[in-house]
């Protein structure tokens, strides 16, 4: 019955892609469809890269209700907009070369992913201690934003104030490649541990017990999280509860945490929401809403929804 259900999913995510392309098709017909094949590259990339992200941390941390956005490299992100803003100005922001920006902020978030899984690998693996310390990172970075917020002119506040929220509209064909590669090793590497990362799922001792090497296989699927995090941010920018969103529907279509079902359910399912989503947007609604906004409402409520249910068992 699972597989069945990922047949429908997958038939169901062909169909969304489809219409993507093809729903509203008129006037320079080739320009449109070059046009829209990248946006929809992009969108696959980035909701592969999100969801296969949150699978992998959910079963890390042994929680459900967590995404990967809990480490801070969206607070990072944010941060190094307003230091760029507050350095360069406005003028010098909108100049800068797309694809130096797009490495320099990679660079900082898997930097900053380092700094926090390494020094791990030398003592046993405190997941515990992690999440603490991202969460504090995330607090420091997002505080050091708000601050060059106030200390900035207000016109080149309006300026960086779209990076705030993810823009699935204006991405370059050059880093969608870039993002479509790193993405598509990560997944490959994720997709050949998904074994592993069912014994993962059963806690530390179980896992040692069964000759899994904990404190290495935790830092290296986390590195491969981070990877896929920064990669997404720096392509469309942060995406707090999206993961959290499709993770539970494709949960509740196969019924099982096995990541031989989770993993695929979940890119398809963030496939078919992110397609789906900006057609409705774009083409019943007339653009009169941010996809990235409306995704982060909905996850939000979900993740509201997800905690007082977990309070109640």
């Amino acid at each position: 019955m699972p597989d069945k259900r990922l047949l429908i999913l997958a038939a169901l995510a062909a169909v969304v892609a489809v219409a993507f392309m093809t729903v509203g098709l008129r006037g320079n017909i080739a320009f449109a469809l070059e046009l829209r094949a990248v946006r929809l590259v992009t969108l696959i990339q980035v909701g592969v890269a999100i969801a296969i992200s949150t699978v992998v941390f959910q079963t890390v941390t042994a929680n459900r209700v967590l995404t990967p956005q809990i480490m801070g490299l969206d607070a990072l992100y944010l941060f190094g907009q307003m230091a760029l803003v507050l350095t360069l100005g406005s003028v010098g922001y909108v100049a800068l070369d797309p694809r130096l920006k797009f490495a320099g902020e990679a660079g900082l978030m898997m930097a900053m992913a380092l700094v926090l899984f390494l020094p791990m690998l030398r003592r046993r693996f405190d997941i515990g201690l992690l999440l603490l310390t991202g969460v504090v990172l995330g607090v420091l970075f997002r505080s050091l934003a708000m601050l060059i917020a106030r200390l900035i002119d207000p016109n080149e506040f309006a300026v960086v104030q779209g990076s705030s929220f993810a823009d699935f509209n204006t991405v370059r064909p050059d880093l969608v490649v870039i993002g479509l590669a790193v993405t598509t090793v990560a997944a490959v590497i994720i997709w050949r541990l998904r074994h592993l990362l069912d014994i993962v799922a059963l806690g530390a001792d179980s896992a040692t017990g069964l000759g899994v090497d904990w404190t290495k296989a935790l830092a290296g699927l986390l590195l491969l999280v981070a990877a896929l995090v920064a990669v997404s941010t720096a392509l469309v920018g942060p995406v707090t509860f999206f993961g959290l969103l499709v993770v539970a529907l494709a949960e509740r279509i196969v019924d099982s945490r096995r990541h031989r079902l989770l993993l695929p359910a979940a890119m398809l399912t963030a496939v078919i929401v992110l397609l789906g989503g900006q057609m409705v947007l774009q083409h019943v609604l007339g653009g009169a809403a941010t996809l990235g906004v409306v995704i982060e409402f909905v996850g939000g409520l979900v993740f509201l929804a997800m905690l007082i249910t977990t309070s109640k068992l």
